[in-house]
C-alpha cells in the first residue's frame, strides 16, 4: 500500500523459498504487528500478480474449517460458477420493472465483485429473492393450515362464566383478542394466532380464556413456557385462577420427582389433567394425551421452531395460540408472522404506572446505593442484572453476579438480606431463590438475564442494570418489566460509563419512553433483526444479508410481486415455477414442508 516496508517471517513453511522468487510480485495480507519504525507479518496468506495483471479490488471472507484455505475456497468457487447451470427464477418483467440484474449475474457478482456499485446490484437481487421466497413460503404454509379440519370449540357461550373467575375487568385490547380467539376456536380451521403485547399487556389472560373454552369443550389444554420459573408461576397463577370451577392444573418440568412425573404423565394420556403447564419436558415422546385441543407456547422467540412443531404434534390439527413480549413493528411482523393471524395487545391495564428510567455513569454509584437504602427501608425489593457469571480472571470492566453479590453483602449492605441468581445454577436451586425473593426473604436480588422473561414479584420497586450498553434495547425493556407490577412507583437505573455517542443515544431511548414497539424499532434500526431475534430461534436466520429489513423499499417491492403472483400464478405453475424449487429448500426439513429451515 506503498506505506513503507514490511518484515515477513514464514513458520513451518520451508516451501516458501520456493515460491516467492526474486523479481515476482504478491500481495500478502495478515494481522500487522510490529511498532512504528518495523511492521511485521507472521505466516500471512498471498495472492501472486500475474503480468502485472490487477488482483480483484473487493474479496470476500467465507468461514472456514480446518484444511480449507481462502485461497482454496475461493478457486473452487470460481470453477463451480462456470460449470453449473444456473436458472432464472424470475419473469422477464418483473426484473425489468424493478430494475434487478439476472440471479446468475447476481451470484458472480456477489463472490467476486469488481467495484461497490456491481456488489450493491448483486446483494440487492438476492435480498429481493430472499425476502420474497421466505414470503411466498409463510403464505404456502399460511394456505396449507387453512385446508386443515380443526376441532371446533364453542368458546361464547363460556366468556361470562371466565370473566365471573377474574378479580379485574379485561381491558378493551385484551376482550379484542379473546372474541379474534373465539373466532378462531368454532371455525372449522384450526387456529394458528400470535398474542403480541408489550410487558404487562395481560397476554396470561387472554391465554386462560382460551385455556378455560377449551376445557370446557372436553378437550386438554397445554402450555409450554422457556424457563422452570415461568412455568410454575403460569401453573401457581391457573391453579388460583381455575380453583373453583373443578379443572385440574397439573404441571410438569424436568426437576419433579420421578413418581411425582409419573403421576402427572399418567394423568394426560388418561385425560385426567385438563390443562398441563410444562418447560420443553412436555415435548419429550413419553408424553401422550388423550385429547388435546389448544397448545400454547409462551415467550415464543426463546423455543427453536423444531420445538414448537414437536408441541403442535402432540395431537391432531391442534389449535395453536403463540404468546410474545418482544414487540415488533407492523411492517417486520408481516414477515415474521406470515403464517399467523396476529392479535396486538396495545392497552396497558388499569394500575400500570409508567416506570421511571434514568440512564447514568460511575458518578451516581453511592446515590444510587443510597436510593436502594431508602427504597428497602419502606419495604420494596431491588433487582441488579450483571452481564457476567463470573470473573474468573478478576480483571473485566464488566460486573459480575457472583464477585458483585460478595462485594454488596460484605461491604455495601451487610444488613440487607441479598440473593444471586444466575444460569448455571439447577433449576431447582433457583426456583428456591426465586421463590424466596418473591415470598420478601431477600429485598436485593442480583442475577444474569435469567430474570428477563415473565417472573412477577410485585414488591420490585427497582431495578438496576450494570453496564447496560452490553444489552440490547429490546431486552433492557424486557429487565424492565420486572418492575413496576405492583402499585408502588417503580425505578430503572441504567449504568454505563461507555462514551460512544451512539451508545448514549441508544440507552437515551429507554429514558424517554415505555413503549415497547418504539423501542423495537429503534433496536431493529440500531442492531438489524439477527441479534434482534436471536441464534437460530426464528426463520430470520435463513437469511444470508442482513439488511433486508433496512430497506423498506425492498419490502414494498416484494409486496407488489407477491399481488401479481395472487393475481396471474396463485399456484406458481406458470412464470413464476422457478421459484418452487426455492421455496421447497428454504421450507422444508426431514422430508415435511411445513417447519422452516
Amino acid at each position: 500500500d506503498e506505506s513503507g516496508t514490511c518484515h515477513i517471517t514464514f513458520f513451518n513453511q520451508p516451501y516458501a523459498k520456493d515460491m516467492y522468487k526474486l523479481g515476482s510480485e504478491f500481495r500478502f495480507y495478515g494481522k500487522i504487528e510490529g511498532n512504528f519504525v518495523r511492521k511485521e507479518l507472521t505466516n500471512p496468506s498471498s495472492e501472486q500478480i500475474k503480468d502485472g495483471k490487477l488482483l480483484d479490488p473487493i474479496v470476500p471472507i467465507y468461514p472456514l474449517t480446518a484444511g480449507l484455505t481462502q485461497k482454496f475456497l475461493r478457486n473452487l468457487i470460481k470453477e463451480t460458477l462456470l460449470s453449473v447451470q444456473i436458472n432464472e427464477t424470475l419473469p422477464d418483467n418483473v426484473i425489468r420493472k424493478f430494475s434487478l440484474i439476472s440471479i446468475k449475474d447476481a451470484l458472480n457478482i456477489i463472490h467476486f465483485p469488481q467495484d461497490e456499485k456491481m456488489l450493491n446490484l448483486a446483494k440487492s437481487r438476492l435480498s429481493f429473492d430472499e425476502l420474497l421466497i421466505f414470503r411466498l413460503g409463510l403464505m404456502r404454509l399460511k394456505s396449507k393450515s387453512t385446508k386443515k379440519s380443526g376441532i371446533i370449540i364453542n368458546g361464547e357461550k363460556y366468556l361470562e362464566s371466565f370473566n365471573s373467575l377474574l378479580s379485574f375487568t379485561l381491558t378493551n385490547a385484551q376482550k379484542r383478542c379473546i372474541n379474534e380467539i373465539i373466532s378462531d376456536l368454532k371455525s372449522s380451521v384450526p387456529m394458528t394466532r400470535l398474542i403480541q403485547g408489550d410487558v404487562g399487556s395481560g397476554k396470561t389472560a387472554v391465554a386462560a380464556a382460551a385455556i378455560y373454552m377449551c376445557v370446557k369443550n372436553g378437550y386438554q389444554s397445554v402450555m409450554m413456557a422457556p424457563t422452570e420459573i415461568l412455568a410454575r408461576q403460569h401453573y401457581d397463577n391457573l391453579r388460583k385462577l381455575f380453583a373453583s370451577s373443578g379443572i385440574n392444573v397439573r404441571l410438569l418440568i424436568s426437576s419433579m420427582k420421578a413418581g411425582e412425573k409419573k403421576s402427572v404423565l399418567s394423568e394426560c394420556e388418561n385425560g385426567k389433567a385438563d390443562v398441563i403447564v410444562g418447560t420443553h419436558a412436555i415435548i419429550q415422546s413419553n408424553v401422550i394425551f388423550k385429547n388435546a385441543g389448544l397448545v400454547i407456547a409462551d415467550e415464543q422467540h426463546r423455543f427453536g421452531v423444531m420445538q414448537r412443531a414437536s408441541l403442535s404434534d402432540k395431537g391432531k390439527n391442534l389449535h395453536t395460540l403463540i404468546m410474545s413480549a418482544t414487540p415488533i413493528p407492523r411492517t417486520l411482523a408481516l414477515i415474521v408472522y406470515g403464517d399467523l393471524n396476529v392479535s396486538i395487545l396495545d392497552e396497558l391495564p388499569p394500575g400500570r404506572s409508567k416506570i421511571d428510567t434514568f440512564a447514568v455513569d460511575e458518578t451516581y454509584r453511592q446515590r444510587v446505593y443510597k436510593f436502594i437504602r431508602k427504597l428497602t427501608d419502606e419495604g420494596g425489593q431491588v433487582y441488579i442484572v450483571c452481564p457476567l457469571v463470573e470473573d474468573a480472571e478478576g480483571n473485566s470492566d464488566l460486573k459480575d453476579v457472583i464477585g458483585y453479590a460478595k462485594e454488596l453483602d460484605e461491604k455495601i449492605f451487610p444488613d440487607i438480606p441479598i440473593a444471586f441468581l444466575h444460569g448455571k445454577m439447577k433449576s431447582k436451586e433457583k426456583d428456591e431463590i426465586m421463590n424466596d425473593f418473591s415470598s420478601g426473604k431477600y429485598k436485593i436480588l442480583i442475577s444474569t438475564t435469567v430474570i428477563e422473561v415473565g417472573v412477577n414479584v410485585p414488591n420490585a420497586v427497582l431495578m438496576i442494570v450494570e453496564n447496560a450498553d452490553r444489552f440490547g434495547l429490546s431486552q433492557l425493556h424486557q429487565i424492565r418489566g420486572r418492575v413496576g407490577r405492583g402499585e408502588k412507583k417503580s425505578y430503572c437505573i441504567l449504568f454505563s460509563d461507555n462514551k460512544n455517542e451512539k451508545t448514549k443515544l441508544r440507552l437515551n431511548v429507554m429514558t424517554k419512553t415505555n413503549d415497547g414497539f418504539e423501542i423495537a424499532k429503534a433496536d431493529l434500526e440500531q442492531r438489524g433483526p439477527g441479534d434482534f431475534f436471536g441464534e437460530k430461534q426464528h426463520g430470520l436466520s435463513t437469511f444470508k444479508l442482513n439488511n433486508i429489513f433496512e430497506d423498506a423499499a425492498l419490502l414494498l417491492s416484494t409486496e407488489k410481486v407477491i399481488e401479481q403472483i395472487t393475481r396471474e400464478d396463485p399456484h406458481l405453475e406458470k412464470e413464476f415455477k422457478g421459484l418452487v424449487p426455492e421455496i421447497k429448500r428454504l421450507f422444508t426439513i426431514g422430508g415435511s414442508e411445513n417447519i422452516f429451515n
